[in-house]
């Protein structure tokens, strides 16, 4: 008999043990009674015996290892484990090898606030507790919407401990999709950033949606408007951390309290929290990830960013992204230093806590790449040429590097004659001795007011999306290592990444460590060889338990094997023992997206992320959507930076030095002239373009949360200017 419920009712007569004749031997994590106290049981069968009094029990799930032990003789005995069943687990191991080492700093919410291990483990433990007081039960749903800080975290950690499943989403989201979200997910509670992210959403929620109870991270209750007329309990942090420590206090110091409960350990394969995707098309779905999903992530990333204790990370992406998540429960495992910073305070708190390491996605580094790049170019012009000089210097010298080290991408799978190998081999290193001095002697003259600019001494990880090569080389030849990884939310979601040791630009690097990849002809799904484009399919232990309510969207992605289909195109190098590319075998390639491609009215499939990537690479250029899907050539939909448009124009003499505007017709040749300049090396070029006079944004719902452009919703909203454009 398996007990499941939230709560059993224990009948006391002698007809109830002689019901269990039959079946009186039960496996399960629950408790039985010992010498009037209940214990823990894992992995045997125990009998079961009867008081002679009714009592009903609630089943009271846990983590294994981080609530193993509250106190000795409190009737719960510590589970012989030495691995994290669950991702709460992490925080007590944390705790015992860390103590008072700070682990976090948090210093833009009122009140700042810095923590040390212990005292993180006691913040979860307390909000755990906490929200089992105010009613919060094993596997109920509650929506957690707020951004990155500190008691994000402890939310997030805490809801994790009980049992309850997490369903995430950050302030920026529109009302509508943060109700669908709720209302999808059959959430019972919500828990919200302050009293200003309440007040937004209350009218919608408060009509539409049945919410048990609200907690605020931050901020008091006196900040809701119409508080008053509220039907629901609202608690503060604060109240949810003094109720849980308050209870957990009763439960170490009263037999009785804790026999008031079933004890249940949570299990790894239990979904831990729902992780809705960015919904570039269509409603977003609910991605299940489990315990074990997630704590996979946690035990491979170390191959990929070797942290030891006191390294210093800086956090600033949307913690419910998983790729964010995963990191963070990553590097807290190795004993670092979190910094939370903003978008806004980025550039000075780089400079402020030298980060050994920056963990984010590509805009973050093409934003960096941008500033450097114009106070490059705004700099005397003596200084501008040096350092220009300088740049193409180092960048040579780290491409003969790369020859001679191996590290080189290869797509045919014959390799070079040996002797070919050891003559390319040579040149390589004789071009990178000659060059070496000069690159040394850039570092300390260039290269080094931008390493103190920016930190980032060990190295930046780039996730989330395709990193630009131009990116990818700059920082290369400045000598600050860049790492790009690929993933999917799917998928936890990290699934490949390049290490420090075999850096092969170009590629995503190779899969980590249980996890397998193929490439696959989308047509027959016959896998294909070394160097041949087609799309990525997964298989390993960090792939989704499913959509949640949506089989059927479920059975479209992961099939009865386990190979979840990522929707990438790309392809894997083949293995070289000589030459330029013999340590860059078995890497990722990405070429784009299968439900981006673009089909021309000929017939010709055009991946518009390659074309993307190139105009960016334009100071004029802040975004563009490449389109063109049916017609006979390419267009695109470019929002110009309109301040540097201006200083080219008048560099170019093309509109007078005091003037403040730039005529349509003028602005348009000068980006058609910047799109042949950049993209002169792709297969296709760009012909018409329109030109967009607002940034693609969040708020206006043309970006994801993730800040990446819905380029069909772009496409939407601009559809009749488009039909003009091509007329």
């Amino acid at each position: 008999m398996m007990m499941n419920l939230n709560s059993t009712l224990f009948p006391t007569s002698f007809d109830f043990i002689l019901a269990f004749n039959h079946h009186r031997f039960i496996n399960s994590n629950l408790l039985c009674k010992k010498r009037g106290a209940f214990v823990v049981t894992k992995g045997r069968n125990f009998r079961f015996y009867c008081d002679s009094q009714t009592k009903e029990l609630q089943i009271r799930k846990f983590a294994p290892i981080l609530e193993s032990v509250l106190e000795s003789g409190n009737g719960v005995v510590e589970l012989p484990s030495n691995e994290w069943e669950t991702v709460p687990d992490i925080w007590r191991t944390c705790a015992k090898k860390f103590g008072d080492r700070v682990a976090l700093v948090d210093p833009y919410h009122d009140p700042p606030t810095n923590m040390s291990y212990n005292q993180l483990e006691q913040e979860i433990l307390n909000f755990c507790e906490g929200l089992r007081v105010i009613g919060l039960k094993p596997e109920e749903k509650i929506a957690l919407f707020a951004d990155n800080s500190c008691r994000w975290l402890v939310a997030d950690q805490g809801t994790m401990a009980t049992g309850a499943i997490n369903v995430v989403r950050g302030t920026r989201s529109s009302v509508e999709e943060l109700l669908h979200i709720y209302s999808h997910s059959e959430s019972v509670a919500l828990v919200v950033d302050d009293p200003q992210m309440y007040d937004r959403i209350l009218e919608t929620f408060d009509s539409q949606a049945t919410v048990r109870f609200v907690i605020l991270l931050w901020g008091e209750k006196s900040s809701i408007k119409n508080e008053a007329e509220l039907q629901k309990p609202i608690y503060s942090y604060k109240e949810v951390m003094d109720l849980g420590k308050k209870s957990r206090t009763s439960l170490l110091d009263s037999k009785d309290a804790r026999e008031q409960y079933i004890y249940k350990a949570i299990s790894p394969d239990d979904v831990a929290t729902l992780v809705y995707t960015s919904g570039t098309t269509g409603n977003p779905k609910g991605v299940m990830l489990t315990h074990k999903n997630l704590l996979h992530q946690v035990t491979s990333f170390w191959d990929i960013v070797p942290a030891v204790p006191g390294d210093r990370f800086l956090s600033m992406l949307p913690p419910w992204h998983a790729y964010e998540r995963a990191s963070e429960y990553f590097i807290f495992s190795c004993g670092v230093e979190q910094m939370y910073t903003t978008v806004k305070k980025l550039k000075e708190d780089l400079r402020r806590y030298q980060p050994h390491y920056v963990i984010s996605v590509p805009l973050v580094f093409e934003t960096l790449y941008s500033g450097i790049q114009k106070q490059i170019s705004t700099s005397s012009a003596a200084r501008k040429l040096v350092a220009l000089l300088f740049l193409k210097i180092s960048s040579a010298y780290m491409e003969a590097k790369r020859i001679y080290e191996g590290k080189c991408l290869a797509r045919k799978v014959e390799q070079p004659s040996y002797l070919f190998a050891v003559f390319d081999w040579l040149w390589a290193r004789a071009i990178a001795a000659i060059l070496w001095p000069i690159h040394i002697l850039a570092k300390k003259i260039v290269y080094s007011k931008i390493h103190s600019a920016i930190g980032i001494s060990k190295s930046g990880i780039s996730g989330g999306g395709s990193l630009p090569p131009h990116v990818d080389r700059f920082f290369e030849a400045i000598d600050i290592k860049i790492q790009n990884g690929y993933g999917l939310t799917e998928s936890s979601p990290v699934v490949a990444a390049r290490r420090l040791t075999c850096n092969v630009l170009g590629s995503v690097g190779p899969s980590l460590r249980h996890t397998e990849i193929k490439v696959v002809d989308a047509e027959t799904d016959a896998v294909l060889p070394y160097g041949s484009k087609g799309i990525l399919k997964v298989r390993g232990p960090q792939v989704m338990k499913g959509y949640y309510k949506n089989p059927l969207a479920t059975k479209q992605v992961v099939d009865e094997n386990g190979w979840l289909n990522t929707g990438d195109i790309g392809w894997i190098s083949a293995p070289h023992s000589v030459g330029r590319s013999r340590q860059a075998g078995d890497v990722i390639v990405l070429e784009g997206r299968a439900k981006d491609t673009i089909v021309l009215s000929t017939g010709e499939n055009v991946e518009p992320s390659e074309i993307e990537e190139a105009a960016l690479r334009s100071s004029l250029i802040q975004q563009i959507v490449v389109i063109g899907q049916d017609q006979r050539r390419l267009g695109a939909l470019i929002v110009p930076n309109k301040e540097e448009i201006l200083l080219e124009a008048k560099r170019l003499s093309i509109m007078d030095s005091d003037a403040a505007e730039l005529s349509k017709q003028k602005m348009l040749k000068l980006l058609h002239d910047e799109l042949k300049k950049w993209t002169s090396d792709c297969t296709f070029q760009i012909g018409p373009i329109l030109v967009i006079d607002e940034p693609f944004t969040i708020d206006s719902g043309l970006m994801t949360p993730t800040m990446k452009i819905r380029r069909d919703k772009v496409v939407h909203v601009y559809k009749e200017q488009i039909n003009n454009l091509y007329k």
